[in-house]
């Protein structure tokens, strides 16, 4: 274990700890200690130094633990998944595209840090530590990848479902990878594909949420977000689900919904994803290719793709080839 995780692990209580009593509980030198919290510090974690008291957590961060995980987890599914989690990684995502799969299991990887983060479009998502999620996992898919249409769709559909559960209303979707609360972003899906267009082939489903960013410094990288954004703390008015026991149930969902999706396709989610849709009825303007356009969202398809409808015309665009933005208008008039 590392010498930070030890260290955090002592301030998780949120209490006052002296400098000398943190040393010798780490078997480390005070000036050690003091080299620690400020390198925590330049990483966005908001500890307080007291004169003559110590160091506090302002405010309380849950780290991840590869044990409370796995008991989160049905006997089965416990044996089904080989789980790792870091204390910082560049991207999740990109660590499963690169290692080497294991067709016997499910492999799900967490860091606590992500600092090379990728958005739809190449965007930059870096994570500050201990205050998010950063989720991927692998799956063997045995079909061809055009099975695949509307896949971030249903798994945005299926952790919206996950977040009620733990209390968190009005969870909005946007086409086609981004989860929404009072329209500014709380979390994205980002899906990588590997493999035999005709099947069978590699997904790696990553998925980032929120958690307590609204709580961390400018400087911990959520300033380089180009939107509006939310975390579930200030959703809540305070903190938020338990981290370990909402990544639990988070994995439980996407090992449940890969195996139907793949049976059924998006159709199965298409209704569920209507009910969430924030773009539904509202004016966006269309990029796609060299060319760009002003319609109305119509919602989706079978297949997950975008209608629109610009004139007398109904158009259906599909994921990864245009760029969509409500009007700040628009959005704002829906708001009630």
């Amino acid at each position: 274990m590392s010498v930070r995780r030890q260290l955090l692990l002592q301030l998780t209580d949120g209490q006052c700890h002296s400098g000398e009593v943190l040393a010798q509980a780490l078997g480390i030198s005070r000036a050690a200690v003091w080299k620690q919290i400020q390198t925590m510090q330049a990483d966005g974690i908001q500890i307080e130094s007291l004169p003559g008291q110590g160091y506090r957590l302002t405010t309380p961060i849950e780290l991840l633990d590869h044990d409370m995980i796995k008991a989160g987890l049905p006997d089965a599914l416990q044996q089904q998944i080989h789980l790792e989690i870091f204390e910082s990684l560049p991207s999740t995502n990109t660590y499963l595209t690169q290692s080497q799969p294991n067709e016997k299991k499910v492999h799900i990887c967490l860091a606590e840090k992500q600092t090379d983060g990728r958005g739809r479009r190449g965007r930059a998502w870096q994570t500050p530590y201990g205050t998010t999620i950063a989720l991927s996992l692998r799956w063997q898919f045995a079909a061809d990848t055009g099975r695949l249409a509307g896949l971030s769709l249903a798994v945005g559909v299926t952790i919206a479902e996950c977040l009620q559960e733990f209390g968190i209303e009005g969870v909005k979707l946007k086409w086609p990878n981004d989860l929404m609360i009072n329209q500014a972003k709380l979390g994205g899906i980002l899906i990588d594909v590997s493999g035999d267009a005709s099947g069978p082939c590699q997904l790696v489903i990553g998925v980032g949420l929120n958690m307590i960013n609204s709580m961390a410094s400018p400087e911990a990288g959520m300033s380089l977000v180009d939107q509006a954004w939310v975390d579930l703390a200030s959703v809540v008015q305070g903190l938020p689900p338990s981290r370990n026991n909402l990544v639990a149930k988070l994995i439980q969902a996407l090992v449940e919904l890969l195996p139907r999706f793949e049976a059924q396709g998006f159709a199965a989610y298409q209704n569920a994803f209507m009910q969430r849709d924030v773009l539904y009825q509202r004016t966006v303007d269309v990029q796609q290719a060299n060319q760009s356009y002003e319609g109305i969202a119509q919602g989706v398809d079978k297949q997950g793709a975008l209608l629109i409808r610009k004139g007398r015309d109904i158009l259906s665009v599909s994921a990864g080839e245009v760029s969509v933005k409500a009007h700040s208008e628009s959005m704002h008039a829906s708001v009630n």
